[in-house]
C-alpha cells in the first residue's frame, strides 16, 4: 500500500480553481481500483491519498492530477507494509501479504 502526502505550494484559493478537476481525477482512481481513500489534512495545507498497486502505476497516476499538472501541490509517496488491522479491516493486511 501506498500513502500519498499532498503539499499544497500555492494559496488555497488557487487550489480551489483545480478542485473539481482533482475530484474527477480522484474518482478515475477509485474506478479502476487503486485509491482506496483520499481526504484533506487538517489544517487545510494538502491532503493524503492510500493507494493500492505498484509504484509505477501510483506515480503515472499522480503525473495525471489536475494539482500536479497545475503545479498547486507537490508529493511524497511512503509504501507501508500494513501487518495488523483493527476488525473489519483485515483486506488491506491480506492485499500486502499477496503483494510481498
Amino acid at each position: 500500500m501506498f500513502i500519498v502526502t499532498l503539499t499544497y505550494t500555492v494559496p488555497n484559493d488557487e487550489v480551489d480553481r483545480h478542485l473539481e478537476a482533482h475530484m474527477a481525477w480522484l474518482k478515475e482512481g477509485y474506478a479502476s481500483g487503486l485509491f482506496l481513500a483520499a481526504g484533506r489534512r487538517v489544517p487545510r495545507t494538502g491532503g493524503m491519498i492510500f493507494a493500492e498497486g505498484n509504484r509505477e502505476t501510483v506515480e503515472a497516476m499522480l503525473r495525471r492530477d489536475p494539482f500536479h499538472i497545475n503545479g498547486v501541490s507537490e508529493y511524497v509517496i511512503s509504501e507501508v507494509n500494513i501487518t495488523s488491522t483493527a476488525p473489519g479491516l483485515e483486506g488491506l493486511k491480506a492485499k500486502a501479504e499477496l503483494a510481498a
